[in-house]
């Protein structure tokens, strides 16, 4: 089975940068693809995509050099199983908020193969032609599993999520997280409440052997979290940075005006 790259760069001890796609365009998703990102993620929670267009992404985004991840809109095995089988190399599950969601997550991710427990359903499609023949046997250890925790609830329940053993890692939510915790949209994520609550995180998927990644809404906050020891940091999403440059682009050309 083809090496899911970003486990390699975790190993090392490296920050990985994934692009976020939220336009549902596979020209799009292949441009970023290209860009330099270690991986992309196709967003189906609150991005523009829906399953065609995800699998169009998914296409586009198999001859770059990104790992392709899909964040799903809820936590189905259903909707986590199409995403696998259509060749998403990790699932990015939203609002995961206890110990018992996690498990039902992490084990859609998993085929109940050489003594894992999983419920995945067999019947990869997309996933053996990108993977290789021999993706069924490597699934589980390649595949990588993304809790979301950006509730109160979740918080709460953050040391005991992270420690169920089918997943890979925890993803943290800064905007709902904001809101979760009393400061409203676009909180600030050196605000001493959020910033604790990102921390503890943190130390809860380093305690447990599990990677953290997190949401960034601006690079110097990426930058920031990368400093910290972040695993993954997302940049923004490509809605946000074609809308600045565009606006850069009209404050050069009307700067004389």
């Amino acid at each position: 089975m083809k090496n899911n790259h970003l486990l390699e760069i975790f190993r090392q001890r490296k920050t990985a940068v994934a692009g976020w796609m939220s336009i549902d365009s596979a020209y799009a998703a292949e441009l970023v693809g290209c860009s330099g990102f270690d991986s992309v993620v196709v967003d189906c929670q609150h991005g523009m995509a829906g399953h065609a267009q995800m699998v169009a992404m998914l296409q586009a985004l198999s001859h770059t050099p990104a790992v392709p991840l899909v964040r799903v809109s809820q936590n189905s095995l259903a909707e986590i199983n199409r995403a696998l089988d259509a060749g998403a190399y990790g699932i990015i599950c939203p609002l995961v908020n206890s110990a018992a969601e996690a498990q039902a997550f992490g084990r859609a991710c998993r085929y109940p193969l050489g003594g894992v427990e999983g419920d995945r359903s067999f019947g990869p499609a997309r996933g053996l032609l990108v993977g290789g023949a021999d993706y069924p046997q490597h699934a589980n250890e390649q595949i990588l599993a993304l809790a979301m925790i950006e509730t109160l609830s979740g918080l709460d329940a953050v040391e005991a999520i992270a420690a169920v053993p089918q997943i890979d890692g925890l993803f943290i939510g800064p905007s709902d997280l904001g809101i979760a915790l009393g400061l409203g949209p676009g909180a600030n994520h050196e605000h001493p409440v959020l910033a604790n609550a990102i921390r503890r995180i943190q130390e809860a998927a380093r305690a447990a052997g599990k990677v953290t990644c997190i949401w960034c809404s601006t690079a110097e906050m990426a930058r920031a979290m990368r400093a910290q020891g972040m695993d993954l940091v997302v940049p923004g999403h490509d809605a946000i940075w074609l809308k600045a440059e565009i606006a850069r682009r009209l404050a050069v050309l009307r700067s004389q005006d």
